[in-house]
C-alpha cells in the first residue's frame, strides 16, 4: 500500500517549505524546490556515515523536518527526491580535525570543523608516550586549501577576490597585492569571469586557491581577528552582504574555532 500522503487541488496554494526557505545561501532552481522526504534520509544517512551522528540543528535536521512538514501538507510524497544532482558530505583532512562539507545538488549548506580526540590529549596515558598533545595549528594558507576543496567549482566573484586578499594580508603582514599572489590572482579571475560568456570559461576557486600555502610568501595559524577581518571584506562586497557556504570566510571561521580547540557542533 502506497504511503504517498494525498496531494490538494493543484488549484489551492500551498504553503511549501522550499529549500531557498531552509537555505537562504542556495541559489537557481534549488531555491525554489520543496524539500523532499528522501533527500533528508540521504542526508541524514551521510552525517551518520561521515560524523557517526546527525548533527543537532544541522542540514539534515533541518531538511528533515522541513521534509515532514511538505509531505504532512501533501506538497511532497514519502519518496520524492527534488534535488536532481543528490546530497553529499565530503571530508578533508586539516591539520588537527576534519573539515565537513555537506551539498545539496552541488552547493554547499553548511560546514564544519571537528577536533581529533587526540587533540584532547590522555590523561593518565600509559607507557609509550601515547599521551603527547598535538598543537598543530591551521594555517591560513591551508584554510584557503580548505575552500578550494569545499567551494573550488564555484568561480571566483569579486567578493572572494576581497576576502582572499585580506586573508594574505593577514598571512604576510603586507598592506598591498604581493605581485602574481593569490589576491593578484583572485582579482584578475573576477575581473574576467565578469565578462565571461559561460560559467565553462569562468576561473573557479579551486584554480586559484589550490596549493594556496605553498604560493603564499609568508604563513602563520589562524586567529579569530584574521576570521573577522576576512569575513568582513567577503561580506563587504557580496551584493546580499552574506558569506558563500563553504567560502574563504567560513573557512577561515572555521580554522579560528579549532585552533581555539573548540569543536564546531554540539
Amino acid at each position: 500500500m502506497s504511503q504517498e500522503q494525498p496531494r490538494r487541488p493543484s488549484g489551492q496554494q500551498e504553503p511549501t517549505i522550499r529549500y531557498g526557505d531552509v537555505f537562504p545561501a542556495v541559489s537557481g532552481n534549488l531555491a525554489e524546490k520543496p524539500v523532499a522526504p528522501q533527500d533528508a534520509a540521504t542526508m541524514q544517512s551521510a552525517e551518520n556515515l561521515v560524523l557517526g551522528q546527525t548533527l543537532k540543528g544541522g542540514p539534515a535536521a533541518a531538511m528533515q523536518s522541513a521534509a515532514t512538514a511538505n509531505e504532512r501538507m501533501g506538497v511532497v510524497g514519502h519518496d520524492d527526491a527534488t534535488a536532481v544532482q543528490g546530497v553529499t558530505v565530503s571530508e578533508t583532512r586539516v591539520p588537527g580535525g576534519r573539515l565537513i562539507t555537506e551539498f545539496v545538488a552541488g552547493q554547499a549548506v553548511g560546514q564544519y570543523l571537528a577536533r581529533d580526540d587526540a587533540m584532547a590529549g590522555g590523561a593518565g596515558a600509559g607507557a609509550g608516550g601515547g599521551g603527547v598533545v598535538d598543537n598543530t595549528k591551521v594555517t591560513i594558507g591551508e584554510a584557503l586549501e580548505a575552500t578550494a576543496l569545499a567551494a573550488g567549482d564555484d568561480p571566483v566573484e569579486r567578493s572572494d577576490a576581497a576576502a582572499i586578499q585580506a586573508a594574505e594580508a593577514r598571512a604576510t603582514g603586507l598592506d598591498g597585492n604581493v605581485p602574481g599572489g593569490l589576491a593578484a590572482q583572485a582579482q584578475a579571475a573576477a575581473a574576467a569571469n565578469a565578462w565571461a560568456a559561460s560559467d565553462e570559461d569562468k576561473t573557479t576557486l579551486g584554480d586559484v586557491l589550490a596549493d594556496a600555502a605553498a604560493k603564499l610568501v609568508a604563513d602563520r595559524p589562524v586567529e579569530s581577528a584574521d576570521a573577522l577581518r576576512v569575513a568582513g571584506a567577503e561580506n563587504r562586497n557580496k551584493g546580499d552582504g552574506t558569506a558563500r557556504p563553504g567560502g574563504v570566510a567560513a573557512s577561515m571561521a572555521a580554522a579560528a574555532r579549532l585552533n581555539r580547540n573548540e569543536a564546531v557542533w554540539e
